[in-house]
């Protein structure tokens, strides 16, 4: 492969992965790119998790055998099982050497293929070396591989490993050095994802209380919301208020105020879990959120009344007012988000009200004639206290 060939196939790498959106995507591009820059017919993608002692493959590209997946939950390798992987990471790496890729063939070192594949790793072990290698290459139906070790901020994260199948010309030396060029672009690649990541969990969490923040409630609201245009599913809204925070906040000062929102917030993130797929928030002071997709508005009010008794036993603050809206219960109809907002918003501002040591549910107070007053209140033109309490409201 010439000079200019390599170098495009290297742009095209580092491309695919600044394009990616998300962390499997930037795995894939990872894994394709290799591939293709060096003439593969699969490649994967692999990190080692040191608290388990083991490679956990990310993504398989290419030609995948039986039993691989493209993205697979359980497929890993103790690191053991492969003693050049425990040679670099404990000798080269850690004494400051420079990571090299290496080859194995399905004949194993003792062919020329083999030779070749002890200088690219720069170690004089015996059949027993490769033997993991060779033998899942024979397995599967391989005929080379080229393994790159990836380094990331000065430590090992794990390896890259392109494939060719049984018949094709066996990877070279040259091969190898290539695969270690392409690990460091991939490596260069993983370090811009996880730094993307990081922004996106930042500006989706409260930092406070580690759970999800008004900006990640506003885009999961409105998917649901299409969701429950587009197949009917029940989409509801637990709106919480919590007692007494400015009191705490006056008499015993901002840091005990911010351990009452911690534990609240744990007491919601606790409930919310009974909930499969909810979405525990907090939107900004003392006002949190569950929402809800799929499980029932009866199921919703259950665990809406277990945060009012838990948070009841808080040993701070004086309980919580919550309001519930579900498109289970007789609301009308709910086209967009903010109305479902309203509408819990709304009942939350009765159960405050009333100081109500339950939830207040939309749709439930209005009888036969169906003339519920949280939904009167929710769709009038400006609900008691919208102005001052509600700047979230008005989206």
């Amino acid at each position: 492969m010439g000079e200019d060939v390599r170098l495009r196939a290297v742009v095209a790498l580092a491309q695919g992965m600044a394009a990616a959106h998300t962390p499997r995507e930037s795995w894939r591009a990872a894994a394709q790119g290799a591939m293709i820059a060096l003439g593969g017919s699969f490649a994967a993608l692999s990190v080692w998790e040191r608290e388990r002692g083991r490679l956990r493959v990310l993504v398989n590209a290419g030609e995948r055998t039986p039993g691989e997946e493209e993205f697979p939950d359980g497929e890993a390798y103790p690191v053991h099982q492969f003693p050049e992987i425990t040679e670099f990471l404990h000798e080269r790496w850690a004494g400051g050497g420079e990571p090299h890729a290496w080859v194995e063939t399905a004949e194993g070192p003792g062919g020329a293929e083999g030779a070749e594949a002890g200088g690219a790793r720069g170690h004089g072990r015996g059949a027993g070396y490769c033997h993991q290698r060779v033998a899942a290459l024979r397995r599967r139906g391989r005929g080379s591989c080229v393994v790159a070790p990836i380094v990331l901020h000065g430590r090992a994260w794990g390896e890259l490993y392109v494939a060719r199948a049984a018949g094709a010309p066996a990877f070279e030396r040259g091969d190898a050095d290539f695969a270690s060029v392409l690990a460091s672009v991939v490596a260069a690649g993983i370090a811009q994802t996880e730094r993307l990541e990081e922004a996106r969990r930042l500006a989706f969490t409260d930092s406070l209380t580690g759970l999800a923040n008004r900006r990640a409630v506003d885009l999961r609201l409105d998917e649901a919301v299409e969701r429950h245009r587009a197949d009917g599913a029940v989409v509801s809204l637990v709106v919480c208020d919590l007692n007494g925070l400015k009191h705490v906040n006056d008499t015993r000062g901002h840091a005990v105020g911010d351990r009452l929102l911690e534990r609240f917030g744990s007491v919601l993130s606790l409930c919310g879990a009974m909930l499969p797929g909810a979405l525990a928030a907090r939107l900004g002071g003392d006002e949190f959120c569950l929402l809800s997709v799929g499980p029932t508005a009866d199921e919703v009010v259950r665990v809406a009344d277990e945060v009012c008794v838990r948070a009841d036993e808080l040993e701070l603050g004086d309980g919580v007012a919550c309001g519930v809206a579900s498109t289970g219960d007789p609301i009308g109809a709910v086209r967009s988000a903010r109305r479902l907002f309203r509408l819990a918003d709304a009942a939350q501002y009765r159960a405050k009200a009333a100081r109500a040591g339950k939830p207040v549910v939309a749709g439930r107070e209005g009888g036969e004639a169906g003339d519920d007053p949280v939904v009167r209140l929710a769709d009038s033109v400006q609900p008691p206290g919208e102005g001052e309490r509600r700047r979230f409201r008005g989206r």
